[in-house]
């Protein structure tokens, strides 16, 4: 556009320039010529119109290169356009995102400013309950300080009074010993002995009174003996009672058999007495046929013996046929389902006590344990028992519990056969054990279940203490119940006759006696002295098995309130 400005113009002044000249020339010619004039005038019209034409390509050529100009310009206006749109929306999303961001950053901080916020009010509220508590914890204190003076000051005047108590006191004890000497003159005056001859005399009575109690204290241990050799002696001859027949045990060794008829006792006797002879020889019991109505007596320490004994008469009476050869196949028959019902004792005995796994020679030996008795008590009824005590206290204490069942269930089971065999039943137990590999902690509990302070094992603790439960329970073994409740009563009536005791307690099935006393009338020395009173009465006035512990208890309790 500005070169075309600047074509125009320059044209605009050639023809101005040009044209003036010519109107010179012109008049000048037309002095001269006349033809020249019109000559000069056609070339000026020529040159104006060749320059004019000029002007029109000169003024083509620049609109030409106007539009160029216009179509570079609209170009690069169009470029510029989309280069300044992208930098726009590239600017347009930066501002996006950084508002996008400030926006986050915003909401993090109104989020950190209102956990700040509840932290503060948390804390301010924490401060507030301390500050609370410590301003109760002053008051507390302040009233415990007015208090503690108050106290101070009742201490202090009772510290005053004490004080001249004391100093009384000093004085009365310098009169009293003033007087004291003046009376141990005048007995020495009166006596006419010295506090040497006195004191020689004061001291040979002290020696008599000791040495009498001396010899009470020596009979009454001598009597004690005495009495625990009886209860030994009482013991081991019931054992030996379990073991042999005795005239002494016909209560535990004899069976009655009812018959239909007292005629039934001469089939029974046969001819010349071979059926009761044949009998005897064939079972190993005697057969007693006296003046009891209806009813003929088996005896025979053997309980098992007798047992068979038993099915064989009541089958022979059922079956009517009485002859030796009868008798002979009844007993075999007889013993083959006394097997048969000894083996079935054995598994429902272990069965009960939850004892998996026995061989079945041990369980012959557990069911011949059914005829067996100690005291009046079924050594395999105490055996299941002693295996449920043994694996409940095996399981509180986290030991095994099936084995310390196995050990109690077998600790017995020399009982079994110790008629047949020597020696104790704990040995044979032992031994056999061993026989049927049986644990090394089931051999231990029969070996030391009388002895558990040499047992290796704590299942032999847990037996002992099983087997002591078992047996001493009330109506285990022979005891009357009416006599035990008695027992009890008489040991309780006993203790609380005595002066000073305020309650008594029979414990551990009559073998220990609590008795509480007053501490306000018992001391610790007169307690010492009650227990040894009350234990000699007992030993006086009852009858008892084993020993009874008698236990005083003195319990002082002093109370005091803050105010």
């Amino acid at each position: 556009m500005t070169i075309f400005f600047v074509i125009v113009a320059l044209l605009v002044g050639l023809v101005g320039g040009y044209v003036p000249g010519l109107s010179r020339g012109k008049q000048q010619r037309e002095v001269l010529e006349d033809g020249a004039a019109r000559e000069a005038q056609a070339e000026a019209q020529r040159i104006q119109a060749a320059a004019q034409a000029d002007a029109a390509r000169v003024r083509q050529d620049a609109e030409a290169e106007t539009a160029r100009s216009r179509q570079d310009a609209e170009r690069q206006r169009a470029q510029t356009s989309s280069e300044a749109s992208k930098t726009i929306q590239d600017a347009s999303e930066r501002a996006a995102q950084m508002v996008l961001q400030a926006t986050a950053q915003r909401d993090q901080i109104a989020q950190d400013a209102a956990r700040e916020r509840d932290s503060l009010k948390t804390e301010r509220s924490d401060t507030r309950r301390e500050r609370e508590e410590l301003s109760r914890e002053i008051e507390r204190l302040s009233r415990r300080a007015e208090q503690l003076d108050t106290r101070s000051d009742k201490l202090e005047q009772l510290e005053e009074r004490l004080e001249h108590q004391q100093e009384k006191l000093e004085a009365d004890e310098g009169h009293l010993h003033e007087r004291l000497r003046q009376a141990e003159l005048r007995l020495y005056e009166v006596s006419g002995l010295s506090a040497e001859q006195a004191r020689e005399q004061l001291l040979s009575k002290l020696d008599a009174e000791l040495e009498e109690e001396k010899a009470i204290r020596v009979k009454a241990m001598t009597e004690r003996a005495s009495a625990e050799a009886k209860r030994t002696a009482r013991h081991v001859i019931a054992q030996a009672i379990q073991r042999s027949a005795s005239e002494t045990s016909a209560a535990m060794s004899v069976s009655v058999v009812p018959i239909p008829s007292d005629a039934m006792k001469g089939r029974i006797i046969g001819r010349e007495g071979r059926n009761i002879r044949a009998f005897e020889s064939l079972t190993g019991v005697d057969l007693i046929i006296d003046d009891t109505p209806e009813a003929v007596i088996l005896s025979s320490f053997n309980p098992v013996r007798r047992e068979v004994a038993k099915h064989v008469l009541e089958g022979l009476v059922q079956d009517g046929r009485i002859h030796p050869t009868r008798i002979e196949e009844m007993v075999h028959k007889a013993q083959d389902e006394m097997k048969v019902f000894i083996h079935t004792q054995g598994e429902e005995a272990a069965i009960e006590a939850g004892v998996l796994g026995l061989k079945p020679g041990i369980l012959q030996l557990l069911g011949r344990m059914y005829f067996r008795t100690s005291y009046g008590q079924n050594v395999l009824k105490h055996s299941v028992q002693v295996a449920h005590l043994t694996g409940i206290m095996a399981s509180e204490l986290g030991l095994d519990a099936g084995l310390a069942r196995r050990a109690g269930l077998m600790h017995d089971v020399g009982k079994s056969i110790d008629r047949e065999i020597e020696g104790t039943h704990v040995d044979i137990g032992v031994s056999l054990g061993r026989r049927f590999s049986e644990p090394l902690e089931v051999i231990d509990a029969i070996a030391h279940h009388h002895d558990p302070e040499n047992g290796e094992t704590l299942y032999s603790v847990l037996v002992a203490a099983a087997d002591a439960i078992s047996a001493a329970r009330p109506g285990a073994r022979r005891e009357e119940l009416e006599s035990y409740i008695k027992r009890l009563e008489t040991l309780e009536q006993i203790a609380v006759s005595f002066p000073g005791v305020q309650q008594a307690y029979a414990i551990q099935a009559g073998r220990e006696v609590r008795v509480i006393v007053e501490p306000g009338k018992v001391s610790d020395a007169q307690a010492t002295l009650l227990a040894r009173e009350i234990a000699g009465r007992v030993e006086q006035d009852m009858e008892y098995p084993g020993q009874v512990q008698v236990t005083v208890v003195r319990e002082m309790r002093a109370t005091e309130y803050a105010k």
